[in-house]
C-alpha cells in the first residue's frame, strides 16, 4: 500500500503540507495450493485401456474433444461399437477383440466399484441382444466377466 499526498499539480508547493493524503492500494496475486486432481478408477481404466490397446488413442481424443474431458460410460460406448465390429471381421484396423475381452477380464477381476461399474454398465450392459449381429461375443467372455453378464441379462 502507498500513501501519496492528493496534490493538485497546479497548486501552490505550500500546500501539500495542508493536503489530504490519497491511500493507493496495489494489488498483490494471491497463489492459492490446490491438490491435483484425483483420477477416479473410471476414468483410469480409460487411461489404461487406451494405454495397452493404443487402436482405441483416435476413438479417445475424438471424444475428449467432444466432450470436453472423458466421461468413461459415454466412451465404452465407443468401445462396444468397435469391439463388436472386431468381432464380426468388419474392422481390419480397430482392436482385436480378443485383447480387449483379456484387458476387460483383467480389469473386472479387481474388484474396483468405478471399474465394475463402467464395464458392467457401458459394456456388458450395451453388447449386442441375441436377436442382434455378434451376439456370440457373449460366449467368449472370461468368467469374470461371464458371471456379471448373466446376472444383468439372465436371457442373454
Amino acid at each position: 500500500m502507498t500513501v501519496t499526498p492528493g496534490a493538485n499539480p497546479n497548486a501552490n508547493p505550500n500546500a501539500i503540507l495542508n493536503a489530504t493524503p490519497t491511500v493507493t492500494a496495489t494489488a498483490t496475486p494471491t497463489v492459492t495450493a490446490t491438490a491435483a486432481p484425483t483420477v477416479t478408477p473410471s476414468v483410469q481404466l480409460v487411461s489404461d485401456l487406451v494405454t495397452r490397446i493404443p487402436e482405441f488413442r483416435g476413438a479417445y481424443e475424438t471424444h475428449v474433444f467432444h466432450q470436453g474431458g472423458v466421461l468413461p460410460h459415454v466412451f465404452f460406448w465407443d468401445v462396444v461399437q468397435d469391439t463388436v465390429r472386431s468381432f464380426l471381421g468388419e474392422a481390419p484396423g480397430a482392436a482385436d477383440w480378443r485383447r480387449t475381452l483379456d484387458f476387460l477380464e483383467e480389469q473386472s477381476a479387481r474388484g474396483v466399484l468405478g471399474i465394475d461399474e463402467v464395464i458392467v454398465t457401458s459394456f456388458l450392459g450395451d453388447l449386442p441382444s441375441p436377436q442382434e449381429p455378434g451376439h456370440a461375443i457373449v460366449e467368449q467372455l472370461g468368467p469374470v466377466m461371464a458371471a456379471k453378464f448373466v446376472r444383468i441379462r439372465p436371457l442373454g
